[in-house]
Order: structure tokens, then sequence, then C-alpha cells
């Protein structure tokens, strides 16, 4: 009989919404997240091995955007948001099975506490709350092909902004997060196809609204707020 995909886990992090996430996995290796099992998923059997592979893939649900109606054809933003492609040539979300696929690092497993073994990793690009179908493991001699070509991704983006943020900012922020959020920014988080110098952007981070504009190369951090104000 043909099972129906089930939530396994879901992932928790300081991604609060879509705006701000890398593009890919790994652009942003700070960014620590926590996979928790739903109940009848959580044993130690499940992962028993788990421990000795230093990357895992995640397959996860693009829940944001999972009632969006198929098209053959999207607007990559490594293109600009103007110039269309087919979807399968793609990694975008708006797909027939909206579906997801993450290399990640694993840093540990922790198996004490109500919710054990509940996995950390580093890298993810994907929002606090999602679900996650299955989890396998990176296998180096036949998931990493060096000489493999990356079509119009094959360039990645070498260029990062010069970020600028008051001290006073950075303090209500939390300077143990701050390095974190830095990463993020400085990867610049606005729609590729977006360059409006007097624009204020904002979008929400660890629990903070994050506020700022860019002119240039240079990311000014305007504001940070409760996510409640």
């Amino acid at each position: 009989m043909q099972r129906s995909l089930q939530c396994i886990a879901k992932i928790y992090n300081d991604y609060d919404v879509r705006f701000g996430i890398p593009r890919q996995s790994g652009i942003v290796e700070d960014i620590e997240s926590r996979i928790i099992f739903e109940p009848e998923y959580r044993s130690r059997e499940a992962v028993r091995g788990l421990s000795e592979y230093t990357h895992i893939w995640l397959i996860w649900l693009f829940s944001e955007t999972a009632d969006r109606q198929f098209g053959p054809t999207v607007r990559p933003p490594k293109l600009g948001g103007n110039t269309r492609v087919g979807v399968f040539a793609t990694r975008s979300p708006f797909r027939p099975n909206p579906i997801g696929l993450s290399c990640v690092t694993l840093k540990k497993i922790d198996y004490e506490g109500k919710n054990g073994p509940v996995i950390y990793v580093e890298g993810a690009d994907i929002m606090s709350g999602t679900p996650l179908f299955d989890i396998k493991p990176y296998i180096p001699y036949t998931d990493c092909r060096p000489d493999a070509v990356g079509g119009f991704s094959k360039k990645p983006d070498e260029e990062v902004l010069e970020v600028e943020c008051d001290l006073k900012l950075i303090e209500k922020f939390g300077k143990d997060k701050w390095n974190t959020l830095l990463s993020v920014l400085r990867q610049d988080p606005r729609p590729a196809y977006h360059d409006e110098p007097n624009r204020i952007y904002g979008f929400e981070f660890a629990g903070k609204r994050i506020k700022f504009i860019v002119k240039g190369n240079i990311l000014t951090v305007c504001d940070i707020q409760d996510k409640q104000t």
C-alpha cells in the first residue's frame, strides 16, 4: 500500500520569516538549528550511527508556498528576477511538489531531555518551524562531484556587503547573536532584483525586527525592535 509523506520532525532556529534566509544551505554557517522529532519518531535507535557523519541531507516542506499552483517557469533571483527558466532547472520553492533539499553540518545529537534525541546542525536555509520529511547522511564519495557543472548557478556570489550598525543597537540585539545576524546581512537579504537606496527594508530574526537600508555596497542597520512593537 502506498504511504503518504509524514512529518517526522521540525526544525527551529532564528529565521522567523522567509525574508533574510540565505538562498542556499551552507552560505551562513553561523546559524544553529535544532531538529526536534515528532513524538512517534523520537527514537535513539533511529539515529544510531548518524553521529559518525559530519554532514546530513534534510528533505523538507516548502510550507509557506505549498498552496501555490504549479507553473512551468520561474524567475530565479540569481538571474535578476526578470529572466524565466524552467522550474526543474532551479531550486525555486514554487514546484509541483513543494519539497526542499538542504545539506547541513551535523554538530551534535543530544539524547537527554524530554525531546531527545535532538539533532543540532549549522548552515540551514530553512525557516523556523518547517516540517521535515526525512534525514539522510551525506556520503562524500557519492554525493561530492568536483567535476559537476552548475548551469547559471555555477558562480557563487563573491561580493558581500559592508555592514554598519550603531553599538547601542548591537547591545540591544545581544552581542551573542550579533555575529550570526552580521553574517546574514553581509550576504544581502534583499531579493536580487531590488536596488532601491532610499527604501527601508525590514525582516524578523531571532525574535527582533531588523530595519536597514542599502546604498552601494554598504548596508546600514537603522533600527532593531522587539517583534511585537
